[in-house]
């Protein structure tokens, strides 16, 4: 995913940002490593990664603050909120919105959530149309095919300055942070409860840590022994042996 990231970031043309649709996580994170964008007026946009056990270090956390402000940036950093196409052109984290939204024959420029809905089902008459979403593009770029080339490269890479500065101050940090801990109680309930479609729980998770039993280990900690096999260091909520497959007994309350 880095890769990606820093191939949009130093390519040597003006990268555009084609926004058809939900624009969250990773894929707003390579949207904010292109140089301009257009949406479509149903997409939305945001940040998931702490509502899923993660942090969004791939890109947003790095750049939101320079395109929307800090406040901005930290309401949908730590709230998750979802920012729709229209308040995204506001904010400046979308140069362009495109109407895609159409009810027979006629755009709905300002489409509501429940429109949205009922055109992604083309449903009661709505669909969703992108071909206004591509002639803005198509314009955008016709319009970068009459500058300079290598005026355009070198602008870009000026521009670019705050950005890669903010990246690569941060991203190693992130990719470690990321590599050392994803195996953790939080990113695998966050992550589990994605794949199973039910809310986290992050309450249960709030008075296993009140009660000392913190999140950087998966099954507890490394404090268990079996005695039939003589392995040491296995997980204290294990009720059998890994090795084994032998039963561990409960250890003892203090004071017994």
């Amino acid at each position: 995913f880095q890769g990606a990231v820093e191939a949009l970031l130093r390519c040597g043309k003006p990268t555009i940002a084609r926004l058809n649709g939900i624009t969250v996580g990773g894929g707003n994170e390579l949207h904010l490593a292109c140089d301009l964008s257009v949406a479509a007026s149903h997409v939305y946009l945001g940040q998931v990664g702490v509502g899923v056990g993660s942090v969004a270090c791939g890109g947003a956390t790095q750049w939101l603050p320079l395109a929307v402000g800090d406040r901005r940036a930290r309401a949908m950093l730590l709230l998750n909120e979802r920012i729709p196409a229209r308040k995204a052109l506001e904010w400046g984290l979308v140069n362009e919105v495109a109407p895609s939204v159409r009810q027979g024959t006629k755009f709905v420029e300002e489409p509501t959530t429940e429109q949205i809905r009922l055109a992604q089902g083309g449903r009661d008459g709505y669909r969703i149309d992108l071909a206004p979403l591509d002639t803005a593009v198509d314009q955008i770029s016709h319009r970068l095919l009459g500058m300079f080339p290598e005026c355009l490269r070198y602008t870009k890479q000026q521009v670019n300055f705050w950005k890669e500065l903010a990246w690569h101050s941060t991203v190693g940090h992130g990719r470690e942070w990321l590599t050392l801990h994803f195996a953790n109680r939080e990113p695998h309930e966050g992550m589990s409860a994605f794949v199973e479609k039910r809310p986290p729980d992050v309450e249960g998770l709030r008075r296993r840590i009140a009660k000392g039993q913190g999140g950087e280990f998966l099954y507890g900690r490394p404090t268990r022994h079996c005695p039939s096999c003589g392995a040491k260091g296995l997980p204290e909520e294990f009720g059998f042996c890994g090795r084994c497959g032998a039963p561990i007994p409960s250890p003892r309350p203090p004071g017994r």
